[in-house]
């Protein structure tokens, strides 16, 4: 069932609007977000569509495709909001008086427990949808914030603007270039076919339990390195031998992982620039080995499949995502794809794992209108 006829099963007439949200890959700049740094990801295929029209009180009905019940939540009050439901009526708790309450139907194919932002994709769809909607004269960019705001302040996860942003502001056949702390961005291209290149998603299809808390520890080490070396954020540590020298343990290897992480997104900009997409491979491994060592938020799931990836031919591998599972992407020749995942399936079989999951990841359009009634 499509999202407007489930729309008109639910509610009994089409929806004024329908929207749509990708999620996303980040090509590198892992954690740097929130040290107002450096990112550079792209659209996925895959996204959350939202049906929605306003109602004249403030109840909101919601209904996901992806929920066994074909019945509507009601949300009277935004505090009643559990499980996915919070996502969205997290949104309208920062739009606060500007919108009343609405009818929605979400769909979404983002493929679950991959570390591909399916969160940030149902956020920006009902945003977008109702920015339109109630003529709010947002920005894309504004739509991204809000969505962050709505995660930060009512759904309690601490996330950066690199989730929200791309689903919002990216574009098809390139990557979004952003600065974290201006919000400033710029598309760069992303031409993978030219050069008989494409991007493999190696979904590990596991997640471990304490990567929101170990999350939001990360985040506090940042902020207190920083606040140790006098700087409003790691971003701006210029001298990193002497930031280190101040430094000690976990916040020390923090700290490495952020700056050296930011010099290597620049990098990998420039050589895309020069069209020169063969030779990111490198930066691809070192940020890696970054993650794994410096930020520890790897996983032994994730560090096999980078390891059998290149062991198959890939040129270049890393984790993609906060860690502690979801995803790896291995930049691969086409010539080499199956030589790849082969590598990558074997390495799981030998260890008695669940196969992994294997997505190609096409940079594709970020959120739009699809229609209306």
């Amino acid at each position: 069932m499509g999202v407007v006829e489930a729309f008109r099963t639910a509610f009994g007439a089409d929806p004024e609007t329908v929207w749509h949200a990708p999620g996303r890959v980040n090509l590198i700049g892992e954690h740097t977000d929130y040290n107002d740094g450096f990112v550079l990801p792209f659209a996925v295929p895959w996204g959350v569509t939202a049906a929605v029209s306003p109602r004249g009180d403030r109840t909101i009905r919601l209904r996901s495709l992806q929920s066994p019940s074909a019945e509507p939540v009601t949300i009277a009050r935004h505090e009643d909001a559990e499980g996915w439901t919070r996502y969205v009526v997290g949104v309208f708790a920062m739009l606060g008086d500007q919108v009343p309450g609405a009818d929605i139907v979400v769909d979404g194919d983002v493929p679950q427990g991959a570390g591909l932002s399916s969160s940030a994709a149902l956020e920006v769809s009902v945003a977008g949808a109702l920015n339109d909607l109630h003529g709010l004269g947002m920005s894309p960019m504004e739509v991204a914030l809000l969505s962050q705001r709505a995660e930060n302040d009512f759904v309690g996860m601490p996330c950066g603007i690199m989730d929200q942003a791309a689903s919002a502001l990216c574009q098809e056949g390139t990557a979004l270039f952003l600065d974290c702390r201006s919000l400033g961005s710029r598309t760069i291209p992303l031409d993978l076919a030219a050069h008989g290149l494409r991007i493999l998603i190696i979904d590990t299809q596991v997640h471990h339990e304490h990567a929101g808390g170990e999350y939001a520890k990360r985040r506090a080490e940042c902020e207190s390195a920083a606040r140790k070396l006098g700087v409003a954020a790691l971003r701006d540590v210029t001298d990193l031998a002497g930031a280190l020298d101040r430094l000690r343990g976990d916040e020390r290897r923090r700290t490495m992982h952020v700056v050296t992480e930011n010099h290597r997104v620049e990098a990998l900009v420039g050589l895309l620039r020069a069209g020169a997409i063969t030779e990111i491979g490198a930066l691809l491994n070192a940020s890696h080995l970054s993650l794994r060592d410096q930020y520890e938020v790897s996983s032994p799931e994730l560090d096999v499949a980078v390891e059998a990836a290149l062991r198959g031919g890939a040129r270049g591998a890393r984790m993609t995502g906060g860690g502690f599972g979801g995803s790896a992407i291995a930049l691969v020749a086409e010539d080499r794809l199956d030589s790849v995942k082969e590598s990558v399936a074997a390495a799981y079989a030998e260890r008695s794992w669940k196969a992994p999951r294997f997505l190609p990841a096409v940079p594709g359009p970020g959120a739009r209108r699809l229609g209306s009634s």
